[in-house]
């Protein structure tokens, strides 16, 4: 388990603790997860674990973060 920092969100810390992202950079409203080589598919799995885990999140992503393979994770 990685540890996070203490200020953030519980539903974020569980999301980061199921998603394991390698490369996560904090934000203010949550976090933007980096260098993923299948984009479209970490998406997907973002979106499906936070709904499945009924977490206060949301995935906002745009070109670009694309350019870079990343997206964020933000507190709703």
């Amino acid at each position: 388990m990685k540890k996070t920092d203490s200020n953030i969100s519980a539903d974020l810390q569980k999301f980061i603790e199921k998603f394991e992202p390698n490369k996560f950079k904090m934000l203010a409203r949550g976090i933007e997860i980096r260098g993923n080589n299948d984009l479209h598919r970490s998406i997907t799995f973002a979106k499906d674990l936070i709904e499945r885990m009924k977490l206060k999140l949301a995935v906002h992503h745009s070109a670009d973060m694309a350019m870079y393979g990343g997206f964020e994770v933000i507190n709703l």
